[in-house]
């Protein structure tokens, strides 16, 4: 037997009991380590998204061992440290052909629309785990999901060196968002959020320039690049009336990268002749797969970036209703992790 913890309703989990799952064929069995809490799993602790799937065991941001390998699986070996890709497509839609795989119809996402990760166990399709080194700390690897959002993101966004970019927020993804971008070159990195603290470890892990004052950012932003505009923009809130911001802070020619998730009742109103006079443009992203997760990886792995601020708060499975519940009262924790032993 091995213990999960169901979120039975919003804001409420529950331990349970329940057999250790067998791999079929073409899947594996992944003894969890670390498990870290993603803004999305606070979005369905707090009822705002994914409801209609409660009860559910959430979790998406893990690493953990091989522990047993199913029928057909030969490129695996078991006692390995892995991390795995959440998403799971059809792998024949034209969609999941361009690894494009959120727009599969028959798409399903571990932890978001099926029991995920905040257990002692879990099977996952075998071609979707990828062995890490046995070096690499737990508490580092189960950070390459959500940083392979952010490359995703940079990815769609074609960043490259000498680029300014505005990140609003500098939350766990918004920091690493800043990261990423020094890691390629952007330059000036203006980041931009209510908190002091967390606006002074962006700066502290590559940003140039911090705003906390709402009403001072579009200044910052023209000042530092004489007056244009920044070239992108990254809202990482998940704010319309943010976005509506961004839309200010952007030069002509302009990119909006949208990644901060909104309630479905989220609009952005857009003065379209502007968006064509200007070629402007918008590109939404929201989660790394395929590639996405091994470059996030590498860059782990090679020490790209800085992760102190994110490993130091963790909470073991049985303490984890305190750990939702406490999330907000941790600002300077930029991530809390799960703990399984």
């Amino acid at each position: 037997m091995m213990k999960a913890a169901v979120l039975t309703s919003p804001g409420q989990f529950a331990i349970e009991e329940r057999p250790i799952p067998k791999p079929g064929r073409g899947e594996a069995l992944i003894k969890i380590t670390r498990v870290g809490i993603c803004g999305t799993d606070l979005h369905i602790f707090n009822g705002h998204y994914a409801a209609e799937h409660l009860p559910m065991v959430p979790g998406h941001e893990f690493t953990g061992t091989i522990y047993a390998l199913g029928s057909e699986v030969t490129d695996l070996v078991i006692g390995d440290k892995a991390v795995v890709d959440m998403n799971i497509g059809c792998q024949t839609c034209y969609w999941c052909r361009r690894n494009e795989i959120l727009n599969c119809p028959n798409m399903q996402q571990m932890g978001i629309t099926m029991d995920g990760a905040f257990a002692e166990f879990i099977v996952v399709p075998a071609r979707l785990v990828i062995p890490a080194p046995a070096h690499i700390p737990d508490e580092m690897l189960a950070l390459t999901e959500p940083l392979a959002c952010v490359v995703r993101a940079a990815r769609k966004a074609d960043v490259t060196f000498g680029q300014s970019v505005v990140v609003i927020g500098a939350g766990p993804i918004g920091n690493l968002h800043v990261q990423l971008l020094r890691t390629i070159g952007a330059a000036p990195i203006i980041v931009a959020d209510l908190s002091a603290d967390r606006v002074a470890m962006a700066i502290e892990t590559g940003a140039d320039f911090g705003v906390t004052d709402p009403s001072e950012l579009e200044a910052v932003v023209m000042t530092a690049t004489q007056g244009r505009g920044a070239d992108i923009v990254v809202e990482s809130v998940g704010h319309p009336a943010l976005y509506a911001q961004a839309v200010k802070l952007i030069r002509k020619g302009g990119h909006i990268a949208a990644f901060g998730l909104t309630g479905p009742e989220g609009e952005l109103p857009l003065n379209i002749l502007q968006i064509i006079l200007e070629e402007n443009s918008i590109k939404g992203s929201v989660a790394g797969m395929g590639q996405d997760m091994h470059d996030a990886l590498t860059l782990l792995v090679h020490g790209r970036i800085k992760t102190a601020a994110f490993t130091q708060a963790s909470y073991a499975l049985d303490e984890i209703q305190d750990a939702f519940e406490s999330y907000a009262a941790r600002p300077s924790n930029l991530k809390t992790q799960i703990k399984i032993e």
